[in-house]
């Protein structure tokens, strides 16, 4: 988007797409940045242990090049999916450099998930190699058999039983590679993300997918990039957040990215990590946001260099807008997106695009509307579902091997979010709720099928169903009824015992916080959980 502009309307209007018909998201974010000037800073490494290391373009340009030949020496080519799960590193930015110059398809994994989450997406996918640490070999333990296609681990903290030395191999690589010549459309990533019933679906994505992303990343800090803006997210670069908002549209433009592994997210870490480095730009879930609002006020504790401060996930609220204002002293630009199609609203306090309760208007280059069961956009102040207009480069190309699946999110052109909105009468949208299932918390989206399928594993369960309770921190928790078999009898010690089996297998952002148990579940005549009967009882 044009910097000069500080109209939004007029930034709408001339707003034209300029996606080439090739194009490389490893080429674009590494290679190009170090042929001008491979010693430019493109991460900034904070380790645990205080040391703060510079990763430059050429170092991510050597490195990507040699794991690209390792991978391809072990099999990886066109089309081949390789699995990433890391905390923020270094690594985690050069091998999807490396996955992106072979024409391969990056799999990030949240670092959070456990053996069935990560066996799961490694079988589904069909993954052919796997990039983490001895944190995630020790998960992968147990579980390879059923991941038939993983030929290839490497892991970051050296060689072991099943995987190979990353540090070893690349050693022994070159660091010549060319990149494989890839058209936008072809794909480069896929994200899994959860729907209403069954297992979480594979979004998968071109490689346009950047460039569809970088005027809802421009927008909420416009004009991006400014002089000596770097940018910081406590999200895991495996969601969408954090990698399509920050990651690689940060490279794509040359601004630095801060890197820490945060175990638990710690809101007085936080503060203290915008002010020792001065993060110009940040992207703050709300639920961190809310958590850092509960923490001591950060007024004349923290010398802050923040240049803007951005939020989407769930919508922030009237209180936590103000309370942005008084302790960072800019306002909190908010925006809304999905897996499958990120980014496609947004406000911007810079240019007056911002309305308090509002998530904000359509993007540049992105159509959304608020539409009816049969497609056609609802009059204004009316509820509807939030809809983006295909075609649309953010869009992901399909659900990985569900066609009926990608079918069903489109009515007529309109890809629907399952969000229910209401668009007034200045085009600006508010988010009203969920139109399905999927549980919102702590700003992931979660279905609960995943949860269920895990629950019924248990030995003392004989049905369950995993539904969303309101809360105040973050946004929803997850509850589970439980329907115990004959034999085992409903108590506390019994309810601690199966959270702590979902949240080992699953993840700590999925286990049921409350458990309840009953002697009945409500079923349809076909055998469905009515989950909005459990609803009224949370």
């Amino acid at each position: 988007m044009p910097d000069d502009v500080r109209d939004y309307d007029q930034l709408y209007r001339q707003f034209r797409w300029n996606i080439p018909a090739r194009y490389n998201i490893g080429v674009d974010i590494c290679d190009r940045w170090a042929a001008r000037d491979p010693g430019r800073l493109a991460i900034r490494h904070l380790h645990a242990d205080g040391r703060d290391e510079a990763i430059s373009f050429g170092w991510l340009r050597e490195t990507s090049n040699r794991l690209a030949n390792v991978l391809r020496a072990h099999g990886v080519t066109r089309g081949d999916r390789v699995a990433i799960f890391l905390p923020q590193a270094p690594e985690v930015v050069a091998a999807h450099v490396a996955i992106y110059k072979l024409a391969a398809i990056a799999l990030p994994v949240a670092v959070l998930f456990g053996p069935d989450a990560l066996s799961y997406r490694l079988q589904n996918s069909g993954a052919k190699a796997l990039l983490t640490n001895a944190q995630g070999l020790a998960k992968l333990d147990g579980i390879r058999a059923r991941a038939p296609d993983l030929t290839c681990v490497l892991s970051i903290d050296g060689e072991a039983d099943g995987a190979l030395g990353f540090g070893d191999l690349l050693a022994r690589a070159s660091p010549d590679f060319t990149p494989v010549d890839t058209a936008a459309d072809d794909p480069s990533m896929m994200i899994y993300t959860s729907g209403t019933t069954g297992q979480p679906k594979g979004a998968l994505h071109a490689h346009r997918v950047l460039l569809g992303h970088m005027p809802g990343v421009e927008l909420p800090h416009h004009p991006f990039p400014q002089p000596g803006d770097s940018y910081w997210t406590p999200a895991d670069w495996a969601w969408a957040g954090g990698l399509l908002d920050v990651l690689l549209p940060s490279l794509h433009h040359g601004v630095p990215v801060i890197a820490r592994r945060f175990d638990k997210f710690d809101p007085d870490d936080a503060f203290a990590l915008m002010a020792n480095t001065g993060v110009r730009n940040a992207f703050i879930p709300p639920t961190a946001l809310r958590m850092m609002r509960a923490a001591k006020s950060p007024r004349g504790r923290y010398d802050f260099k923040l240049r803007t401060v951005a939020s989407g996930g769930e919508s922030l609220g009237v209180e936590a807008l103000e309370w942005g204002k008084a302790a960072f002293g800019l306002s909190i630009n908010e925006f809304y997106g999905q897996t499958e199609c990120n980014l496609v609203l947004g406000s911007c306090a810079q240019l007056g695009l911002l309305r308090p309760g509002a998530i904000g208007k359509a993007v540049p280059g992105h159509v959304v509307a608020v539409i009816d069961a049969d497609g056609q956009p609802v009059r204004a102040g009316e509820v509807g579902q939030i809809a983006v207009k295909r075609p649309d480069p953010v869009m992901f190309l399909e659900y990985w091997g569900k066609p009926d699946a990608t079918r069903d999110k489109f009515i007529g052109d309109w890809m629907t979010t399952g969000d229910q909105g209401v668009m007034d009468d200045d085009g600006y949208v508010s988010f009203v709720g969920r139109d399905d299932d999927v549980i919102t918390s702590s700003g992931f989206r979660i279905g609960p099928g995943e949860i269920e399928d895990c629950l019924i594993q248990h030995p003392a369960v004989a049905l369950a169903a995993a539904v969303g309770k309101p809360d105040a921190l973050r946004t929803e928790i997850v509850k589970a009824f439980i329907v115990l078999k004959q034999d085992f009898a409903a108590s506390d010690q019994l309810a601690a015992e199966i959270q702590g089996f979902v949240r080992t297998r699953l993840s700590a952002h999925e286990y049921p916080r409350e458990v309840a148990f009953i002697e009945a579940m409500p079923m349809t005549t076909t055998g469905k959980v009515i989950r909005r009967l459990l609803r009224e009882k949370v």
